[in-house]
């Protein structure tokens, strides 16, 4: 009888600002067998640090994050305020 928890990115998503969302789920396994799942919810702006970030999120935020990316982003917190 092993219970394991299992701790997964399964969702990540990147809107047309560039700002990237993510899941992450938390899963409790005895014997192969799913007992529970909970979820964490998680999001990035452009040019944030991504330090402890798991690196598949930061491998898609290196594709995403575009200078030009960045830029808009930026521009567009600007004309906000």
């Amino acid at each position: 009888m092993a219970i394991t928890k299992q701790v997964v990115i399964d969702q990540i998503t990147a809107t047309e600002n560039g700002i990237i969302l993510f899941r992450e789920a938390t899963r409790i396994v005895e014997d192969g067998v799913q007992l529970s799942e909970s979820y964490h919810r998680s999001s990035l702006a452009p040019d944030a640090d991504l330090t402890g970030v798991p690196a598949q999120v930061a491998a898609i935020a290196a594709v995403v994050w575009t200078p030009e990316v960045i830029a808009a982003y930026k521009a567009a917190q600007v004309e906000v305020v």
